[in-house]
């Protein structure tokens, strides 16, 4: 059976509303599959009167809709909200639409969920628990799963084994454990959702010139080196510790699938110089289908009608092809 793909809010003051109405405007020129919006519908009519839309009650009615109008899935918000101003007191109404888009998939009403920038310091004012988005989501899959964040650039997948902490952090949360853990879901993931049968990993030093044999930093070959030789012990085809200076130039993408960074900007730096437009966050290891937008809420140029949906578009294709890669 077809099944559209859930769209959350976002944060509404910012930009992921706008991207979900000109990803409909161009449905047919970028052959995108339905889907529908879980937002508020008086917020949307603002924004872009000229695209009609459709409220639904449920993500069936989508599939009739979504070729004459957005289909929508009406979320009530505390306040009217003002571009590029944020408000907690909506922020009820931003985990409402995440919620309702991760149970429709949980329910197999939904083919996948796309998820609109959220802008957490909005909704820490509310009780917000989460480190962020993708941990959140996970929660809500209700199940002991471990969730791995992947940017997908053209012909770069990246994925960084520390995410959001500090720099001077780093070499102590990078661990055998932690590769491991990382590099097994990411195996497994790229097999399920991208159909390789033997998805081919690059991972990186943490030092320059992956430590030059200990010269500079012992972490390569105390830590990520043993990792290495456990996984291909275990059938992964893997292969490491790489300098990271020369991991991603052309002729070395070709040589792998992924690559497996130690940290948030030795992955993401590549990936946003290659296509910083077009990038999308795929998160690995849980039971449903997510992607999202590889940016922020960009409250700056929120309600002027200049944000590139570039990477919103390509994340509504990323989910239909997971989706079909899993059936």
């Amino acid at each position: 059976m077809r099944k559209p793909i859930a769209i959350t809010m976002g944060e509404p003051a910012g930009v992921g509303s706008e991207l979900t109405l000109k990803a409909w405007a161009l449905r047919q020129e970028k052959s995108l599959p339905p889907f529908f919006a879980i937002d508020n519908i008086a917020r949307l009519q603002a924004l872009s009167p000229d695209i009609p839309i459709k409220e639904i009650q449920d993500p069936t009615q989508a599939l009739d809709v979504f070729d004459t109008a957005l289909p929508v899935l009406n979320i009530e918000l505390a306040v009217p909200s003002i571009v590029g101003t944020l408000n907690p007191l909506n922020g009820q109404a931003v985990l409402t639409s995440i919620k309702k888009a991760v149970e429709f998939c949980m329910a197999g009403q939904a083919a996948g969920v796309v998820t609109n920038p959220i802008h957490k310091a909005a909704l820490y004012d509310i009780g917000f628990q989460h480190p962020g988005h993708t941990e959140f989501v996970a929660a809500l899959c209700g199940k002991d799963e471990t969730p791995v964040m992947m940017l997908v650039a053209k012909d770069l997948r990246v994925v960084p084994l520390t995410v959001h902490i500090p720099l001077k952090d780093v070499p102590a949360a990078v661990t055998e454990e932690l590769i491991l853990e990382k590099a097994r879901i990411v195996n497994e993931s790229l097999k399920g959702d991208f159909k390789l049968d033997t998805p081919r990993i690059a991972i990186a030093g943490l030092n320059p010139h992956a430590g030059e044999n200990g010269k500079i930093g012992l972490e390569d070959q105390q830590v990520i080196t043993p990792a290495i030789e456990k996984l291909k012990a275990e059938g992964v085809h893997v292969t490491g510790p790489h300098p990271a200076d020369t991991l991603f130039h052309e002729e070395a993408r070709a040589q792998y699938d992924i690559a497996l960074g130690m940290y948030h900007d030795q992955a993401l730096i590549p990936l946003k110089t290659l296509d910083f437009y077009g990038g999308v966050n795929v998160t690995l290891g849980l039971s449903v289908v997510r992607t999202s937008p590889d940016h922020g809420t960009a409250l700056d140029i929120a309600g002027q009608g200049i944000a590139n949906p570039n990477s919103f578009i390509n994340a509504i294709l990323m989910a239909s092809e997971i989706d079909r890669n899993r059936v």
